[in-house]
């Protein structure tokens, strides 16, 4: 096992102990989402960390984190730890179902990379079953406890394949979500869309924001669009 922590420009962590390595969808997400210095946020699943180690980069005001796999916690919370945001950030082991009946806190932004693959073949791994599957905490209980967190005027964004995010759209809409906004994300120049940042907010929309974004040419190299995203973060941008 490769043990060695992931470095960024301002940042490195620990992730080989959870049940997902910090990957492309959270990185690109977690840039994405719009956070503001008043912001208290919570991440579901959180993984290693990544996304909340991203919005304190960004500037967010308080990040809680909530995660169900006791390795990941752990390692989530050894990061938090040794960030120069560590003041701002806490994890707390928990299913999101119990956490969001037991805490007695709004939060203005919830956030989420979560399970999905609904409807392929799951691998074999427990955990990764865990961690890219709807085996354990379904859209519904996603949203269920989502909306028991958040305020009238809440944004909640989450990352999922193309797929599942229409199928997410319109469960959605049956708690009184509506998307706001979202961003197709093409793997190559000329294919489809294999992921989707979406934000949804209570109340109205009258015209959603949609934006294309394509990482690689055709020539698999990265386009200058996903360098200059992603240039606070990745060394080699």
């Amino acid at each position: 096992m490769d043990c060695r922590p992931f470095f960024f420009k301002k940042f490195g962590m620990f992730h080989h102990r959870s049940t997902m390595r910090i990957g492309t969808d959270a990185v690109l997400f977690a840039q994405w989402v719009g956070v503001s210095s008043s912001d208290n946020v919570l991440d579901i699943g959180t993984g290693s960390g990544i996304i909340p180690m991203i919005l304190s980069q960004k500037g967010a005001n308080s990040i809680d984190a909530v995660e169900l796999d006791a390795d990941s916690y752990e390692e989530a919370k050894l990061n938090f730890s040794i960030s120069v945001w560590n003041e701002k950030l806490n994890v707390f082991n928990s299913d999101v179902r119990i956490f969001a009946d037991e805490i007695d806190k709004k939060y203005d932004l919830i956030v989420s990379n979560p399970p999905f693959y609904a409807s392929d073949v799951k691998p074999i791994k427990e955990k990764k079953v865990m961690a890219r599957h709807v085996s354990t905490l379904s859209f519904r209980d996603l949203l269920q406890s989502a909306k028991k967190m958040m305020k009238d005027n809440s944004r909640f964004a989450l990352v999922l394949p193309f797929y599942e995010s229409r199928l997410f759209i319109k469960e959605a809409e049956q708690f009184g979500f509506n998307l706001q906004k979202e961003m197709q994300i093409i793997p190559i120049e000329g294919k489809e869309s294999n992921r989707v940042n979406m934000q949804f907010v209570f109340g109205e929309v009258d015209v959603v924001e949609t934006k294309c974004f394509t990482m690689r040419n055709k020539d698999y190299s990265y386009t200058e669009e996903y360098r200059g995203f992603l240039k606070d973060y990745y060394l080699d941008f």
